[in-house]
Protein backbone atom coordinates (compact mmCIF):
# COMPACT_ATOMS: atom_id res chain seq x y z
CA UNK A 1 0.00 0.00 0.00
CA UNK A 2 1.42 3.36 -1.02
CA UNK A 3 1.66 5.92 1.74
CA UNK A 4 2.23 9.66 1.74
CA UNK A 5 5.87 9.23 2.77
CA UNK A 6 6.49 7.29 -0.45
CA UNK A 7 5.53 10.23 -2.69
CA UNK A 8 6.03 13.42 -0.68
CA UNK A 9 8.79 15.97 -1.21
CA UNK A 10 11.02 15.92 1.86
CA UNK A 11 13.24 18.96 1.34
CA UNK A 12 10.62 21.65 1.86
CA UNK A 13 11.42 25.32 1.38
CA UNK A 14 9.80 27.48 4.06
CA UNK A 15 9.67 31.07 5.27
CA UNK A 16 8.63 32.79 8.48
CA UNK A 17 5.58 35.02 8.95
CA UNK A 18 7.78 38.16 9.05
CA UNK A 19 9.11 37.53 5.54
CA UNK A 20 7.68 39.65 2.73
CA UNK A 21 5.63 38.72 -0.29
CA UNK A 22 8.58 39.78 -2.45
CA UNK A 23 10.88 37.26 -0.70
CA UNK A 24 8.31 34.52 -1.14
CA UNK A 25 7.78 35.33 -4.82
CA UNK A 26 11.53 35.27 -5.44
CA UNK A 27 11.83 31.85 -3.79
CA UNK A 28 8.93 30.44 -5.80
CA UNK A 29 10.53 31.64 -9.04
CA UNK A 30 14.03 30.49 -8.08
CA UNK A 31 12.98 26.97 -7.08
CA UNK A 32 10.02 26.64 -9.47
CA UNK A 33 7.57 25.85 -6.69
CA UNK A 34 4.02 26.95 -5.97
CA UNK A 35 3.56 26.52 -2.22
CA UNK A 36 5.48 27.83 0.78
CA UNK A 37 4.73 26.56 4.29
CA UNK A 38 5.11 29.31 6.88
CA UNK A 39 7.01 28.25 10.00
CA UNK A 40 7.37 29.95 13.37
CA UNK A 41 9.49 28.53 16.18
CA UNK A 42 9.60 25.18 14.41
CA UNK A 43 5.84 24.90 13.99
CA UNK A 44 3.66 25.17 10.91
CA UNK A 45 1.50 28.28 11.25
CA UNK A 46 0.31 28.91 7.70
CA UNK A 47 0.67 28.39 3.98
CA UNK A 48 1.17 30.77 1.05
CA UNK A 49 0.64 29.83 -2.58
CA UNK A 50 1.85 31.49 -5.76
CA UNK A 51 -1.78 32.48 -6.37
CA UNK A 52 -1.80 34.36 -3.06
CA UNK A 53 1.37 36.15 -4.12
CA UNK A 54 -0.09 37.08 -7.50
CA UNK A 55 -3.11 38.55 -5.74
CA UNK A 56 -0.97 40.91 -3.63
CA UNK A 57 1.27 41.78 -6.57
CA UNK A 58 -1.67 43.21 -8.48
CA UNK A 59 -0.18 42.22 -11.81
CA UNK A 60 2.47 40.14 -13.51
CA UNK A 61 5.37 42.59 -13.37
CA UNK A 62 8.03 42.17 -10.70
CA UNK A 63 7.71 45.85 -9.79
CA UNK A 64 4.07 45.28 -8.85
CA UNK A 65 5.04 43.29 -5.76
CA UNK A 66 4.13 45.28 -2.61
CA UNK A 67 7.26 44.49 -0.62
CA UNK A 68 5.75 45.70 2.64
CA UNK A 69 3.18 42.84 2.81
CA UNK A 70 4.08 40.36 5.56
CA UNK A 71 3.37 36.71 4.87
CA UNK A 72 1.81 36.54 8.32
CA UNK A 73 -0.83 39.03 7.14
CA UNK A 74 -1.77 37.13 3.99
CA UNK A 75 -1.12 33.45 4.70
CA UNK A 76 -3.79 30.80 5.00
CA UNK A 77 -4.14 29.73 8.61
CA UNK A 78 -5.64 26.50 9.98
CA UNK A 79 -3.85 24.60 7.23
CA UNK A 80 -5.10 21.11 6.39
CA UNK A 81 -2.24 18.66 6.93
CA UNK A 82 -1.66 14.96 6.51
CA UNK A 83 0.50 12.33 8.23
CA UNK A 84 3.31 10.53 6.38
CA UNK A 85 1.73 7.15 7.17
CA UNK A 86 -1.63 8.11 5.66
CA UNK A 87 -2.41 6.46 2.34
CA UNK A 88 -1.94 8.10 -1.04
CA UNK A 89 -5.66 7.50 -1.60
CA UNK A 90 -6.46 9.58 1.48
CA UNK A 91 -4.16 12.39 0.32
CA UNK A 92 -5.63 12.39 -3.19
CA UNK A 93 -9.17 12.52 -1.81
CA UNK A 94 -8.32 15.43 0.51
CA UNK A 95 -6.72 17.42 -2.31
CA UNK A 96 -9.62 16.72 -4.65
CA UNK A 97 -12.48 17.25 -2.20
CA UNK A 98 -11.04 20.43 -0.69
CA UNK A 99 -9.92 21.81 -4.08
CA UNK A 100 -6.43 22.59 -2.79
CA UNK A 101 -3.03 22.20 -4.42
CA UNK A 102 -1.02 20.62 -1.63
CA UNK A 103 -0.95 19.14 1.86
CA UNK A 104 1.91 19.81 4.28
CA UNK A 105 2.99 16.54 5.87
CA UNK A 106 3.25 16.74 9.64
CA UNK A 107 4.37 14.14 12.20
CA UNK A 108 4.64 14.85 15.93
CA UNK A 109 4.01 18.57 15.24
CA UNK A 110 7.01 18.65 12.89
CA UNK A 111 6.87 19.48 9.19
CA UNK A 112 8.48 16.50 7.45
CA UNK A 113 7.39 17.05 3.84
CA UNK A 114 4.79 18.31 1.41
CA UNK A 115 2.62 16.43 -1.07
CA UNK A 116 1.10 18.20 -4.06
CA UNK A 117 -1.30 17.54 -6.89
CA UNK A 118 1.75 16.97 -9.10
CA UNK A 119 2.89 14.24 -6.69
CA UNK A 120 -0.50 12.62 -7.19
CA UNK A 121 -0.05 12.72 -10.96
CA UNK A 122 3.49 11.34 -10.74
CA UNK A 123 2.32 8.51 -8.49
CA UNK A 124 -0.52 7.68 -10.88
CA UNK A 125 1.90 7.57 -13.81
CA UNK A 126 4.19 5.22 -11.88
CA UNK A 127 1.29 3.00 -10.83
CA UNK A 128 -0.03 2.56 -14.37
CA UNK A 129 3.45 2.08 -15.83
CA UNK A 130 3.12 5.09 -18.11
CA UNK A 131 6.79 6.07 -17.74
CA UNK A 132 7.78 3.82 -20.66
CA UNK A 133 6.61 2.99 -24.16
CA UNK A 134 3.66 0.62 -24.24
CA UNK A 135 0.10 -0.02 -25.32
CA UNK A 136 -3.25 0.25 -23.58
CA UNK A 137 -5.56 -2.67 -24.32
CA UNK A 138 -9.23 -2.63 -23.32
CA UNK A 139 -10.96 -6.00 -23.24
CA UNK A 140 -14.72 -6.32 -22.68
CA UNK A 141 -15.49 -9.64 -20.99
CA UNK A 142 -18.48 -11.34 -19.34
CA UNK A 143 -18.71 -10.49 -15.66
CA UNK A 144 -17.90 -14.05 -14.62
CA UNK A 145 -15.21 -15.66 -12.45
CA UNK A 146 -12.11 -16.69 -14.36
CA UNK A 147 -12.30 -14.22 -17.25
CA UNK A 148 -9.37 -12.14 -15.99
CA UNK A 149 -7.24 -15.27 -15.77
CA UNK A 150 -8.21 -16.22 -19.33
CA UNK A 151 -7.14 -12.81 -20.63
CA UNK A 152 -3.82 -12.81 -18.78
CA UNK A 153 -3.11 -16.36 -19.99
CA UNK A 154 -3.25 -15.10 -23.58
CA UNK A 155 -0.76 -12.35 -22.76
CA UNK A 156 1.51 -14.76 -20.88
CA UNK A 157 1.59 -17.11 -23.86
CA UNK A 158 2.79 -14.17 -25.99
CA UNK A 159 5.56 -13.50 -23.44
CA UNK A 160 4.59 -9.87 -22.91
CA UNK A 161 4.78 -8.15 -19.53
CA UNK A 162 1.73 -6.49 -18.00
CA UNK A 163 2.59 -3.09 -16.48
CA UNK A 164 -0.81 -2.56 -14.84
CA UNK A 165 -4.40 -3.81 -14.76
CA UNK A 166 -7.63 -1.96 -13.99
CA UNK A 167 -11.18 -3.26 -13.84
CA UNK A 168 -14.29 -1.23 -14.51
CA UNK A 169 -17.86 -1.32 -15.82
CA UNK A 170 -18.37 -1.99 -19.51
CA UNK A 171 -20.88 -0.60 -21.99
CA UNK A 172 -23.16 -3.56 -21.36
CA UNK A 173 -24.31 -4.15 -17.80
CA UNK A 174 -23.55 -7.89 -17.78
CA UNK A 175 -19.94 -7.29 -18.84
CA UNK A 176 -16.81 -5.86 -17.31
CA UNK A 177 -13.96 -3.92 -18.86
CA UNK A 178 -10.40 -5.09 -18.26
CA UNK A 179 -7.90 -2.34 -19.01
CA UNK A 180 -4.29 -3.46 -19.34
CA UNK A 181 -1.10 -1.59 -20.03
CA UNK A 182 1.27 -3.88 -21.92
CA UNK A 183 5.00 -3.39 -22.30
CA UNK A 184 4.91 -3.71 -26.06
CA UNK A 185 4.22 -1.54 -29.08
CA UNK A 186 3.20 -4.54 -31.20
CA UNK A 187 0.05 -5.95 -29.59
CA UNK A 188 -1.46 -7.33 -32.82
CA UNK A 189 -0.88 -10.98 -31.90
CA UNK A 190 -2.41 -10.55 -28.46
CA UNK A 191 -5.37 -8.61 -29.84
CA UNK A 192 -5.97 -11.28 -32.48
CA UNK A 193 -5.96 -14.09 -29.92
CA UNK A 194 -8.33 -12.21 -27.63
CA UNK A 195 -10.74 -11.50 -30.48
CA UNK A 196 -10.61 -15.16 -31.52
CA UNK A 197 -11.70 -15.96 -27.97
CA UNK A 198 -14.77 -13.80 -28.54
CA UNK A 199 -13.74 -10.69 -26.61
CA UNK A 200 -14.20 -7.13 -27.81
CA UNK A 201 -10.80 -5.42 -27.86
CA UNK A 202 -9.57 -1.87 -28.47
CA UNK A 203 -5.99 -0.57 -28.24
CA UNK A 204 -4.30 2.78 -27.84
CA UNK A 205 -0.55 3.22 -28.24
CA UNK A 206 1.17 5.32 -25.62
CA UNK A 207 4.49 7.13 -25.30
CA UNK A 208 6.45 7.96 -22.15
CA UNK A 209 5.09 10.86 -20.11
CA UNK A 210 7.41 13.64 -18.98
CA UNK A 211 6.76 14.36 -15.30
CA UNK A 212 7.73 17.66 -13.73
CA UNK A 213 9.32 18.00 -10.35
CA UNK A 214 6.76 16.96 -7.70
CA UNK A 215 7.11 20.36 -6.00
CA UNK A 216 6.00 22.35 -9.05
CA UNK A 217 2.23 22.05 -8.61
Amino acid sequence: MLRVRDSMTRDVITLGPEASAAEAWALCKEHNIRHLPIMQEGRLVGLVSDRDLRDVRGGDRESDTPRWVRLGDMMTRNVVTIHPLDTIEHAAREIYDRKIGCLPVVADDELVGIITSADMMRTLIEMVGAHGIGTWVEVEVPNEPGTLADVTDVIRDRKVNIASIFLGPASREANRLIVLRLETTKPAGIVGSLREAGYGVTTVESSPVAVKSPYEE
